[in-house]
């Protein structure tokens, strides 16, 4: 079975094939004008948050926090810096600012090394959907410090060989690529 989205109201027309096609490539066809292409499913309801996270590196140290007072895995250690996109902004952009707001330092684009690429579904949203896009840095401007203390238990440095307990399991799966250097542009949880 074929999935057909309609991508711009050119009527550009993506096919997603039942075979396997080399790289996963996708077909691409013009529908006549005036012509919709129809959903197999609804999926207007679904939502896609973006988030940009960002690990500090130093030799083969990476700073953690420690999340409280969030909501969402209060006591568990995660990436230094993280948060969603904001509209109009890209996840670069939203990776450069999210370290600045939580850790009072300056990171330049050029210094970001992309580390993978996490799709994931919330347990707890109908259907809601996350896609996180995990950084590291070796350079950055300033002294990291906690700036929101009201959502942070600490900053921590740690080795990659010899993390603390218990981790966030999405960054635990981005903190995994970076000690072992084995990065992967994609990763999925819970499909």
């Amino acid at each position: 079975m074929s999935l057909a989205l309609e991508v711009d109201t050119g009527g550009l027309l993506l096919r997603r094939h039942r075979r396997t096609l080399p790289g996963g490539f996708v077909g691409a066809t013009r529908l006549p004008r005036g012509r919709r292409a129809v959903y197999g499913e609804d999926v207007a309801h679904l939502a896609l948050v973006p988030a940009a996270y960002v690990a500090l590196l130093r030799g083969r140290e990476v700073l953690l926090q420690q999340r409280q007072a969030t909501g969402y895995m209060d006591g568990h250690w995660s990436f230094s810096a993280a948060g969603h996109v904001e509209r109009g902004e890209s996840v670069e952009m939203a990776a450069v600012r999210e370290a600045e707001e939580e850790l009072g330092i300056v990171l330049r684009l050029v210094d970001l090394e992309p580390i993978c690429t996490v799709h994931r579904r919330q347990t707890d949203r109908d259907r809601g959907q996350r896609v996180d896009f995990f950084f590291a840095t070796r350079a950055w401007t300033g002294e990291p410090r906690v700036n929101e203390p009201d959502r942070s238990g600490g900053l921590r440095w740690s080795s990659l060989d010899d993390l603390p307990a218990p981790l966030v399991p999405v960054d635990a799966i981005a903190l995994e690529m970076l000690r072992t250097g084995d990065h992967r542009a994609i990763a999925t949880i819970g499909f």
